[in-house]
Parts: structure tokens; C-alpha cells; sequence
């Protein structure tokens, strides 16, 4: 069995039926397609260690239409997707009023055998109807749309219905996972990134995505991208250089010092090679350092500032506002705390034929 973090693929199965609404399905198969490669390419720096390979699955591979006229084309029958890592329901378009006992006997017997092969079993919305139709949510805590907890009160009493919680993870190694209103997918996603790729992914993923509070515009989310490549070995010197000792006093005359330019000749090969000027460069590598540390530790700010090359807490606090638009405790509190907590579980690799 491999380690949680192994560099492998994670095969996701998205159910599609007629009552499936495409926005949630289309964009949870677009935001697992590129975890672990989007960083890399808008960014510039290395991707994460695993990829998931989502697929879409329904009854046939026929294409149709869904209840609002839109069209569907699944990759997989039901019976081609023998076994998954996990297995997604999005949110389905159903009256208060119609009736969802023995609606989905095919994909309620998928799901079951899904689950009792150890897939991680996820819904969205009003998704948690075909759960519980599956008999996989009795005696079990789940939330939904707070507009279905009637039909699943009624028709389904042995659920234990949450619907105060946006998210909630119940069942043996907490392979049921449940979550609230449409917006909620984002949520969702960002725990299974966390919990099968690891936090820092996550993170990565809700930057590239601008998931999460966007009321301070993109600032927040932006990551230092990669300068370019050249061809300047003096500049690529006081690159390395800086990278270890960015926090010294003057960054800047040490740079210039291991490049062995002069100030003026230095200054202006680093801009044209980076695109940077030097402080430039020495400051991102600072404000960049400093999220990390927000993101990863509980180091006061005052500690993480001096940690990062500043002196003078307030300059710090000052500068950290300037590039991300928040302070360094609303950026924690935004990257950090609000993350979706990560549920240690084993995980094995599976196969979707």
C-alpha cells in the first residue's frame, strides 16, 4: 500500500443522470483535471506530486441532455467503472414534491458496491437524496441544500441530518462525505485535494482558482511566479545567492557581491534578465517566504516578519498589505484556518477501466 502523498494517479467517477445539474459537474471535473499540473503552468514552479484522472459516468456513454436542456457526454457506463477512489454525486434538480424512493435502483447499486469496495463516497447539495437513497447515509450525520432537508426528513429518517454544516464527514474512515448548497462544490473539492494531495495543494489549488472570499479582489490569491529563464551566469549567481539570504541585513550588496559586478552594471543585467529590479526581487522573495510560514505554522507575526528579513514589524505589516491587499492575519486566517480540515485516512490505489 502506498503512502498517502504517493506520486500516483487518484481515479474520480462524477455520476451524471437527467436531474444533474452541469455547472457543479463540469467544474469539479475542470478543478481536478489541473490539481498538480495548473500551478506549474501558470505559475512556473514544479507541480504537486499527484494527479487525479476524473471521469463522468452514467448509465450508458450515450450523450443526453439534462432536466434544463443541457448536454451531457459521460466517458463511462456504469458498468465499464468497476472500481473508483472516489465517487462524487453533484447536485440534482428535484421538486420538494417528487419522489425519490426507488427513482435510481441502477446507480443506488453502483454506489453501494462502490462504497463497499473502500471508494470514497462525496455529494453536493441536493446530491445527499441519492445517498440516502443508496442506504448509505442511515445512521449517519449529512448535510444537503437547506431546502431538501424536509424531503430527506420525510423520506429518509434514519439520516442524521446536519444542515447547519457546510461540509460534513461521517461513516467508517470517513468515506461518506456530504456537502451543503451548490456553492458548497468548492468546499468539497478543496477536502479532497487536502485530504489526498495535502494541504499545501490545496492551497494551491484555491489561489489558482480564486476560491474562498474574493471581496479584497485577486491580490490575496496571486503567488510569486517563476522569472524567467536566461542566460546571464552573473545574474543566476546572485539569484542562488539571495535565495539563501534574502533575510540578511542588505540583500541587495550581497547579491552584487556574489555576482562580482559593479552596482550600476548589476542593477541593470538583473532587471533585464528577471525582469526584477534587485530590491524588487528580494522583497517578493520575502513576502512569498512569509506565506509560507502563515500558511504553516503558528509563529506570531512579529516572529515570522524578523524570520522574513524585517526589522521593523509595522514595515513588514505594510509591505505584506501593499502586494497581497490584506494584513498577515487575514491572509492566515483566509489560507490557513479556513481550509477544509484534512481527514488522515489510508489510501490505496485503484483502477477505473
Amino acid at each position: 500500500m502506498p503512502t498517502p502523498y504517493a506520486p500516483t494517479t487518484i481515479s474520480v467517477c462524477l455520476v451524471a443522470m437527467p436531474e444533474t445539474a452541469t455547472g457543479v459537474l463540469h467544474g469539479l471535473y475542470e478543478v481536478l483535471t489541473y490539481v498538480g499540473s495548473g500551478w506549474e503552468m501558470l505559475t512556473g514552479w514544479p507541480p504537486g506530486p499527484r494527479r487525479f484522472k476524473p471521469r463522468i459516468v452514467a448509465a450508458s456513454r450515450e450523450s443526453f441532455r439534462n432536466s434544463a436542456g443541457l448536454p451531457i457526454t459521460p466517458d463511462l457506463s456504469f458498468a465499464e467503472a468497476r472500481r473508483a477512489d472516489i465517487v462524487i454525486v453533484a447536485d440534482l434538480a428535484i421538486g420538494r414534491d417528487e419522489e425519490t424512493r426507488g427513482r435510481w435502483p441502477e446507480v443506488a447499486a453502483w454506489l453501494r458496491q462502490q462504497h463497499a469496495q473502500g471508494a470514497l463516497i462525496c455529494s453536493v447539495c441536493t446530491g445527499s437524496l441519492l445517498l440516502a437513497e443508496a442506504g448509505l447515509l442511515d445512521g449517519e450525520e449529512a448535510t444537503c441544500h437547506w431546502a431538501a432537508t424536509d424531503q430527506i426528513r420525510r423520506r429518509y429518517p434514519a439520516v442524521r441530518l446536519r444542515p447547519e454544516r457546510v461540509l460534513v464527514s461521517s461513516g467508517a474512515e470517513h468515506r461518506l462525505v456530504t456537502s451543503g448548497g451548490n456553492a458548497s462544490w468548492t468546499d468539497l473539492v478543496l477536502y479532497i485535494v487536502a485530504r489526498f494531495c495535502g494541504e499545501d495543494e490545496a492551497r494551491r489549488t484555491a489561489k489558482l482558482f480564486l476560491f474562498g472570499d474574493r471581496s479584497n479582489g485577486q491580490a490575496p490569491f496571486a503567488a510569486r511566479v517563476r522569472p524567467p529563464q536566461h542566460d546571464d551566469a552573473a545574474v543566476a549567481l546572485a539569484q542562488v545567492w539571495v535565495a539563501e539570504n534574502y533575510a540578511s541585513p542588505n540583500p541587495v550588496a550581497g547579491m552584487t557581491m556574489a555576482s562580482g559586478l559593479a552596482a550600476r552594471t548589476f542593477k541593470r543585467r538583473f532587471l533585464a534578465a528577471t525582469g526584477y529590479s534587485p530590491l524588487e526581487y528580494v522583497q517578493s522573495l520575502r513576502i512569498e517566504e512569509s506565506k509560507q510560514m502563515l500558511e504553516s505554522t503558528d509563529d506570531p507575526i512579529d516572529q515570522i516578519a524578523e524570520e522574513a528579513g524585517y526589522v521593523e514589524p509595522a514595515s513588514f505589516r505594510k509591505l505584506f498589505k501593499r502586494s497581497t491587499a490584506i494584513s498577515p492575519l487575514q491572509y492566515r486566517q483566509r489560507f490557513r484556518q479556513a481550509l477544509p480540515s484534512k481527514t488522515k485516512v489510508s489510501w490505496s490505489a485503484s483502477s477505473t477501466s
